[in-house]
C-alpha cells in the first residue's frame, strides 16, 4: 500500500495521481477497448464515452467503500499480513500484465492495432458487449470489486478517519475517481478514434500504448520487489510517493500524448515495416 503523506494538499494531490495511474492500469485499458470496439458498431454515439462511463461505475465503489470503511474502522489499523500480502499480489499482477502486453505487441500481424490484455476482463468474458450507459457504469463497478480497488479505498477510509471522519474519505474517494475519470475518458476517446481510423498510424500508435503499459508494469513491480528486499531503498522510498507516483505518470501520459500525435498523423506519413 501506498504512504500517503500528513499534509493535505499533498494528500490530494497523491490520490488524485494514483486516481490518474489507476485509471491507466490494464485492465481498465482492456475493458475500455472492448466495450469501445463493441459499441462502435452497435451504438457509435456511446461509444466515445465508455471509458467515462466505466470510470463513473468505478469510482462510485471506491467512494462507498471509502466512506464505509471510515465508518467502521474507528480504532483499527491495517494489519501488517494484508500489506504485505498486498505487495505480493499486486507485484504478481504487474509481472503478468507486462508479460501479456509485451507478447500482444510482438504477436501482433503488421495490418492488426494491438489490444491492450487485461486480467480481470477474462473473468466476465461478456463485460465488452454492452451496449447501455448503465450496464457501461456497472461493468466498471464490476472491475472495483477486487483487491487492489478494495485496499486502496480501505487506505482512503483510514486517511479520512485520521483527518475527521467519514467526509473527508468520501472527498479522497471522489478526488480519486476525478483523476481515474481523466484517464479512462481520455482513452474512451482516444481508442474511438483509432478504430475510426484503422490506418497505418492508428496500428502504430495502439503499439506505442501497448509497450507504455507492459514497460510501465515491469518497471513498477521491480521496484515494489526492491524495496521489499533492501531495507535501505524502502527507506530511502519513504515520503517519495508523490513523486514516484508522478514519475510513472508522466512517462504514460507522455506516451498517451505520442499516441494521439500519431493518431493525428496523416495515412501517408507513418507505415509498419513488415
Amino acid at each position: 500500500m501506498h504512504d500517503l503523506p500528513s499534509d493535505g494538499l499533498a494528500l490530494v494531490l497523491l490520490v488524485f495521481v494514483l486516481g490518474l495511474k489507476h485509471g491507466f492500469d490494464a485492465d481498465h485499458l482492456a475493458t475500455i477497448d472492448g466495450l469501445t470496439r463493441y459499441n462502435a458498431a452497435v451504438r457509435p454515439r456511446l461509444a466515445r464515452f465508455c471509458g467515462s462511463l466505466f470510470s463513473l461505475g468505478h469510482g462510485a465503489v471506491v467512494v462507498v467503500i471509502a466512506v464505509g470503511a471510515s465508518l467502521l474502522s474507528q480504532g483499527w489499523a491495517v494489519p501488517e499480513w494484508l500489506e504485505s500480502s498486498g505487495a505480493w499480489i499486486s507485484i504478481t499482477v504487474l509481472v503478468l500484465l507486462g508479460v501479456l502486453n509485451l507478447r500482444a505487441v510482438y504477436a501482433a500481424e503488421a495490418h492488426e492495432m494491438v489490444r491492450p490484455v487485461g486480467l480481470k476482463g477474462r473473468w466476465v468474458a461478456r463485460s465488452g458487449q454492452v451496449s447501455h450507459p448503465a450496464g457501461v457504469a456497472l461493468v466498471g463497478a464490476l472491475f472495483a470489486l477486487s483487491f487492489d480497488t478494495v485496499s486502496q479505498a480501505a487506505l482512503f477510509a483510514m486517511a479520512g478517519v485520521q483527518a475527521g471522519g467519514w467526509l473527508p474519505a468520501a472527498g479522497l474517494g471522489l478526488v480519486f475517481m476525478a483523476g481515474m475519470l481523466l484517464a479512462d475518458g481520455a482513452n474512451g476517446l482516444w481508442i474511438a478514434r483509432l478504430i475510426a481510423r484503422a490506418d497505418a498510424t492508428a496500428r502504430i500508435a495502439s503499439r506505442v500504448m501497448a509497450l507504455a503499459v507492459a514497460g510501465i508494469s515491469l518497471l513498477v513491480a521491480a521496484w515494489s520487489l526492491a524495496r521489499m528486499l533492501a531495507p535501505t531503498l524502502d527507506a530511502w522510498g519513504e515520503g517519495k510517493a508523490l513523486l514516484f507516483g508522478a514519475g510513472v505518470m508522466a512517462v504514460i501520459f507522455s506516451s498517451f500524448l505520442l499516441g494521439q500525435r500519431l493518431a493525428r498523423a496523416p495515412a501517408h506519413a507513418v507505415d509498419i515495416p513488415g
